[in-house]
């Protein structure tokens, strides 16, 4: 289970087709549950791969006028500089970590487990790969941002993560996290972990929607988990499907 002290139901998993050697944990978005996301990639899997897919608590929401629905921690506003649920996310963090761990004792060492998210799930999945203590493959962070950037350090020389590998996609059409979060993002990261590990892709014309190359993310996990090089950060440009 991974959220805040809120119930939320078991995980969607799609189990690996032979032994389980690495696995991906991808957190959905703000009023989504795992279970989309689980269809998906059941379709793009590695065999040896395990995919969870953890569903938020339902809370209410101080964006949507306090309407519950599944969220991984209260969102006050979209502006730059809105305030943050800081005890949420941090608390979101460590359930999240405690899942990791979960894995770890279940025989996948965390260097073989990739985080991922779209928007507010990608977000958690960004805080949490720079400040847990278990080393990770990497990140798949989809129209996302860095939850409490201000908190982290220009440089985290020391980090656990420092050498990760992450993704990032995000359309320049997107109404709710405009891309300018995305390329603050993705330069803030740059600062925290090894810059030739960071991918940034854009999208013309891609709203606040999934980036459109699921094969692109099946091969990440490849290159991650495998421990190969991940492509140079990059600018592209794709369409919406």
């Amino acid at each position: 289970m991974c959220g805040n002290n809120m119930s939320a139901p078991l995980p969607a998993i799609v189990p690996a087709a032979r032994k389980a050697t690495a696995a991906v944990v991808f957190l959905h978005g703000l009023g989504d549950t795992g279970y989309g996301w689980a269809e998906a990639f059941a379709g793009i899997r590695i065999p040896h791969v395990k995919y969870i897919f953890p569903h938020a608590p339902t809370m209410p929401v101080s964006l949507n006028m306090r309407m519950s629905m599944p969220s991984w921690f209260d969102i006050y506003g979209l502006s730059p500089d809105a305030d943050e649920d800081e005890a949420g996310i941090k608390r979101a963090s460590e359930n999240l970590k405690t899942l990791i761990e979960q894995e770890v004792r279940n025989g996948i060492p965390s260097h073989r487990i990739i985080l991922g998210g779209f928007s507010q799930g990608g977000a958690l999945s960004l805080y949490t790969a720079l400040t847990t203590q278990q080393k990770l493959a990497g990140v798949i962070a989809l129209s996302s941002w860095l939850p409490l950037r201000k908190s982290f350090p220009q440089a985290a020389a020391n980090g656990a993560n420092k050498d990760m590998h992450v993704l990032q996609c995000h359309g320049d059409a997107d109404p709710l996290v405009p891309l300018m979060f995305g390329t603050q993002t993705a330069e803030k990261m740059k600062s925290l972990i090894n810059p030739a590990n960071m991918a940034f892709k854009t999208y013309r014309g891609l709203p606040h929607s999934t980036c459109p190359e699921f094969g692109r993310l099946c091969w990440t996990v490849a290159e991650c988990e495998g421990g190969r090089n991940s492509p140079q950060a990059q600018q592209g440009s794709g369409t919406s499907k």
